[in-house]
């Protein structure tokens, strides 16, 4: 089986983490990546594998959120979506993204 990489939830989250801060800010912020390079991916094209990384880093979250079909990755759950998705929103307080953090981690324990 061949890994692929889920370019769809990478440029969401990217765009969700971006926010209304411009290309070239956010190419400054993760480091070493072309605000052309960030647009092209928040299109759903595929980084070269360093880009990729330093977007993880950027997005705080692991590179195996976004592999599909890997034979020793395991799928994503709906959890580790929500809780990849709420670490990449600029829009919330870490505080109140860490509280959301607890309460889906509690809602979850409780099923």
């Amino acid at each position: 089986m061949e890994s692929t990489l889920n370019t769809e939830l990478l440029a969401s989250m990217l765009k969700n983490k971006r926010g209304e801060k411009g290309l070239r800010a956010i190419a400054i912020e993760i480091g070493d990546v072309s605000a052309a390079t960030i647009s092209r991916i928040e299109q759903g094209k595929i980084p070269d594998v360093d880009t990729f990384i330093k977007i993880c880093k950027w997005l705080e979250v692991t590179t195996d959120n976004f592999i599909i079909g890997s034979k020793k990755s395991k799928p994503i759950s709906n959890k580790e979506q929500v809780l990849a998705h709420l670490r990449a929103d600029k829009e919330l307080k870490k505080d109140t993204v860490n509280m959301l953090i607890q309460m889906i981690d509690m809602a979850y324990k409780s099923k």
